[in-house]
């Protein structure tokens, strides 16, 4: 049973990963690798203001501008490996890189957070299926903050994970969340 658990799980997994790729090569196609010039501190504040909007629907039970919670979930995912993106690359004063590329380095990103969240799935035995939609918001919010902390402190921790680690979590916990709301 746990096996074909997994199986579902990784699954499922894949299948909202290649949702986001899709978009992101709409996006890319549309406008480039523009998000190329965010610096760090914006793109954390991109992160925030999808996660802020997730809570508020959650919290209102309505939208006015007639985009649900799961898209969000999906921008966050993209995002995210956006973020671990510029973390390698530094940002730019202007695209610097081809679509082509920019897809290779998201293929890239895409492939370690299956692969942490198969270890963490692993050790948790599929604990994320058991939690609520709303909690994965908040973990997620709880992540950016944390990212902000480290930003404020130049990168500097003590004991904590770094931003790329928070990254891999938003996108991990959106993943869970965009499963959840395509069931």
């Amino acid at each position: 049973m746990a096996k074909q658990i997994e199986a579902s799980t990784d699954q499922e997994f894949e299948q909202v990963m290649a949702e986001c790729r899709s978009l992101f090569a709409k996006k890319l196609a549309d406008y480039g690798a523009s998000w190329r010039l965010l610096r760090p501190a914006s793109l954390t504040d991109q992160l925030l203001i999808k996660a802020k909007r997730i809570r508020s629907l959650e919290i209102k039970g309505q939208s006015l501008v007639g985009e649900g919670i799961r898209p969000e979930f999906i921008a966050l995912i993209n995002y995210g490996i956006v973020g671990l993106i510029q973390l390698d690359r530094g940002f730019a004063d202007y695209v610097d890189i081809s679509a082509d590329d920019a897809l290779k380095l998201y293929d890239s990103h895409a492939a370690e957070a299956l692969a942490l969240m198969q270890r963490k799935n692993h050790d948790y035995d599929e604990a994320w299926r058991l939690m609520r939609v709303s909690s994965y918001t908040d973990f997620i919010l709880t992540k950016i903050e944390r990212v902000k902390e480290i930003e404020d402190n130049r990168g500097c921790t003590i004991v904590s994970e770094g931003i790329a680690s928070n990254y891999m979590d938003i996108i991990n916990y959106a993943v869970f969340g965009a499963i959840k709301l395509a069931q």
